[in-house]
């Protein structure tokens, strides 16, 4: 990071840039998902406490009819609403590229930060491709995304690191019989949840086989597949980030997000006029622990980058539950970490930072091809009888 002096006003502390050239960061939001509206906010959010931080930004707003827009002035969600007016751009390594004619203009980037919640902006495909085009990313990496993004695969892969999590059966769309011998099996009453959509957009939660149906026709027209869960009455809802600092994983408070409805909704989310939680939430430290080093596992077996936002029940009993991983959280979970619009802007300077490639081993290379019996066209009966 360049240098900094800083001044105290108040208890504000207020920061200057004053040496080094600062990286430019193409941040990422948008999407064709159900949550396209929500990355919009984060994006622009993002956008915003970078530029003020001093880096040179570079917003790119994805349509949700698909593709990539560069939308350089942009710099509120009114913005980009609804479908693109900005140039269309490509990316070709870590640069944006603009075609005009026959002409290309090219405008590299130095890191990438993606703040696109669900679709292909979360399961891993965008990670995938700036991978392919070798971007420093300041985000969690494509193995991590696509493992978490179905909540189908992230009860399989929190069970393969040995995190306690409830009963679940995913059900596909034309599986309507079996849905219901799977729920009587579970036990009413039961959670319904589309299982590649997050920020509780389709969730139901059903007490009987009719409301099965209901529920089940609910999320099969947002997704193809759904899962489904034991509903647990008077559970509590936290949650606990995790994100890489200098090599080393650093775990944020546990909060607890209270709801007045029998699951914690879009609205109490994302509608309400302030969010209603418990920061730190006030649990049991053998509950916190078993919170912490759930997180601390994921990080681990996945090799963290970025900031991932781990969602947990706790039941009266005292047990925990882990619900599901948010590689892509909202608002990029900085509020787990501090408390101002300053704390804000180190956060997300400090993601920046600390964005790199993944290390790489050079592939071995075998020399089939060149061998003599697979060489030249006397080779092609050879090659045809291997293939």
């Amino acid at each position: 990071m360049p240098a900094r002096t800083e001044e105290t006003l108040g208890s504000r502390a207020l920061f200057f840039v004053l040496e080094g050239d600062m990286k430019r960061v193409a941040v990422f939001f948008g999407g064709a998902s159900n949550e396209h509206e929500i990355s919009v906010l984060t994006g622009m959010m993002a956008v915003n406490l970078l530029k003020s931080a001093g880096y040179e930004v570079l917003p790119v707003f994805l349509p949700p009819s698909g593709g990539m827009t560069l939308a350089k002035n942009a710099s509120r969600a009114e913005d980009v609403a609804g479908e693109s007016r900005f140039p269309a751009v490509q990316l070709n390594g870590p640069a944006l590229e603009r075609k005009r004619g026959i002409f290309r203009k090219r405008q590299p980037f130095d890191v990438a930060l993606n703040c696109c919640h669900g679709g292909m902006g979360e399961d891993g495909t965008l990670a995938a491709l700036l991978a392919w085009n070798k971007v420093p990313s300041a985000s969690p990496s494509a193995e991590l995304s696509v493992a978490f993004m179905d909540k189908s695969l992230c009860k399989l892969a929190a069970k393969g690191l040995g995190l306690p999590v409830l009963p679940s059966v995913c059900v596909r769309e034309g599986e309507t019989e079996r849905a219901g011998r799977e729920a009587d099996r579970l036990g009413y009453p039961l959670v319904v949840k589309p299982c590649r959509l997050g920020s509780s957009i389709g969730i139901t939660v059903v007490k009987e086989e009719r409301e099965l149906l209901v529920a089940l026709a609910l999320a099969f027209r947002l997704d193809r597949s759904a899962l489904l869960e034991p509903y647990l009455p008077g559970r509590r809802d936290l949650n606990c980030a995790a994100v890489k600092r200098g090599g080393e994983i650093v775990l944020s408070p546990i909060e607890e997000v209270l709801s007045s409805s029998p699951i914690l909704t879009f609205g109490e989310k994302y509608e309400g006029a302030e969010r209603r939680s418990l920061l730190p939430a006030d649990i049991p430290e053998g509950a916190a622990h078993t919170v912490r080093e759930s997180m601390r596992a994921i990080a681990e077996a996945f090799g963290l980058c970025g900031v991932i936002r781990g969602d947990f029940f706790l039941t009266k009993d005292g047990s925990v539950y882990f619900n599901e991983l948010n590689a892509v959280p909202g608002s990029l979970a900085f509020y787990l970490f501090g408390d101002t619009l300053l704390d804000a802007r180190d956060f997300l300077s400090a993601l920046v930072e600390e964005a790199a490639l993944p290390p790489e081993k050079r592939p071995v290379c075998t020399g089939l091809l060149s061998r003599t019996r697979f060489a030249g066209s006397k080779g092609c009966k050879n090659r045809a009888s291997v293939l």
